[in-house]
């Protein structure tokens, strides 16, 4: 009788340990009304009333609780697909990274004395199945755009030039205060290569000072216009404060994806690019370039991420 009473102690405790540690991990997310009991409800004082679930150890309860919350977020997500009119709900992007990916230039972009200079790239390197939205300088200002992003729940960076952000600063006010961070895409768009070193810096360094006046932070990400720089244009950035130089690897339309890659794909951590747009220019409105992007990216299994959670 001793030896069977041992053997009865030794499962309690191995059962009590394996429930623990379900639960910490999150693997024990259906736990079951028999086993909350056995291993954890007791201990929390009387049984629950008939109909309701029982009472679970704080462990337990916390996971219990995330899970709810998950499956109310992928209703809400699948709410508003349907509503925008998109087959299937967007991906959701995993936590960005604790550390860090270190930025490097891509090969054939550098310029004399690049290490000194603000990195330029086209795709940011992690494993994760993700990919980065940016919309360029400003010219559309499409309230739907606006609530189509917070509703899905889409982030993306927004880089802005002056002489067109202007004619409504408060449009991209509102972009601030649903968490769009606002970055340098100079004050008039000039192609920036034909500029002086000091014609250069007044374009970079006026459109920083700008958005610092009119948004409360200064940018630390650049993108000169068509994509074209030189060295003078690196060396003015840094002069400004600027930290990076994100490119693109493909373009978003309203009707279709351009793409800078041969093999015309999405990879891990490539930057997407688009603009502010609307019917005059595209063959549909910005929700529209928004559908078209959200498509190429789920159906390839991808998710979007907020770029500077990688920077």
């Amino acid at each position: 009788m001793r030896l069977v009473r041992q053997n009865g102690k030794s499962a309690g405790k191995a059962k009590k340990r394996a429930l623990l540690a379900l639960a910490a991990l999150g693997v024990g997310a259906v736990v079951s009304g028999c086993a909350a009991d056995a291993g954890a409800g007791r201990e929390q004082g009387a049984p629950a009333a008939h109909g309701q679930q029982p009472r679970l150890a704080p462990p337990a309860q916390a996971l219990r609780e995330y899970a709810q919350r998950l499956r109310a977020s992928q209703a809400a997500r699948a709410a508003a697909a349907k509503r925008w009119g998109l087959a299937k709900p967007p991906l959701a992007a995993p936590a960005g990274p604790a550390a860090k990916p270190r930025l490097t230039t891509r090969k054939g972009f550098e310029v004399r004395g690049q290490a000194e200079l603000p990195p330029v790239f086209t795709t940011v390197p992690t494993k994760d199945k993700v990919v980065f939205l940016t919309v360029d300088d400003g010219a559309e200002k499409d309230p739907a755009f606006l609530r189509m992003m917070s509703d899905l729940k889409i982030p993306y960076t927004a880089f802005l030039s002056d002489y067109l952000v202007k004619e409504d600063y408060g449009y991209f006010k509102r972009m601030r205060d649903h968490g769009v961070a606002l970055n340098n895409h100079t004050l008039n768009h000039r192609y920036l290569p034909a500029l002086s070193y000091e014609a250069q810096r007044r374009e970079i360094c006026g459109m920083q000072d700008v958005i610092e006046r009119r948004y409360g932070k200064r940018p630390e990400l650049f993108r000169p216009p068509y994509g074209n720089y030189n060295r003078d244009t690196l060396r003015a950035a840094r002069s400004c404060g600027v930290k990076a130089v994100p490119l693109w690897a493909s373009e978003g339309f309203a009707d279709h994806m351009e793409w800078r890659e041969w093999d015309k794909d999405l990879h891990p951590g490539d930057i997407i690019l688009t603009h502010f747009r609307g019917r005059e220019d595209w063959k549909g409105t910005m929700p529209d370039m928004v559908r078209t992007v959200l498509k190429t990216v789920t159906d390839r299994g991808y998710a979007v991420a907020r770029l500077e959670d990688y920077l």
